[in-house]
């Protein structure tokens, strides 16, 4: 396989920080869809079907631990690798671990710390498809 492979879905309601995500993922060879909060990360998940998941906290409609928590709950993304990318506090990663988030990333963020975490998720992810294929 060369280079990273993976379709992540970015879900933050600054259009500049979906921006800035997309590009980086995107130079690492990732497909990204971008989502403006978590009400349309929930329309649009099971269509995308994405590897990886990035929340930010503070959204309109639905916020990201909610949203979290609700794919947690749903046996068709309960797997799915979750970060929150945020200016994230004690409490809200406390939150999130208690929603099944499976990393955080604090805004401001350097791209290369970016590019690390969404990589790893997806590593994870593939470990977790070869354990339990077909669904």
């Amino acid at each position: 396989m060369s280079g990273a492979s993976g379709r992540v879905l970015v879900v933050d309601d600054s259009k500049g920080i979906r921006q800035l995500i997309k590009v980086n993922l995107e130079l690492e060879g990732l497909e990204v869809v971008t989502a403006v909060d978590g009400a349309e990360c929930l329309d649009v998940v099971h269509h995308v079907r994405p590897d990886v998941i990035t929340l930010d906290v503070v959204m309109p409609r639905l916020d990201g631990l909610s949203t979290a928590a609700r794919l947690r709950a749903d046996p068709r993304t309960r797997g799915l690798p979750l970060a929150i990318i945020s200016a994230c506090t004690q409490y809200e990663v406390e939150s999130g671990l208690d929603a099944g988030v499976d990393a955080f990333l604090p805004k401001p963020f350097e791209p290369d710390e970016l590019v690390r975490l969404v990589k790893g998720l997806l590593e994870r992810s593939d470990r977790r498809d070869g354990v339990c294929s077909g669904g």
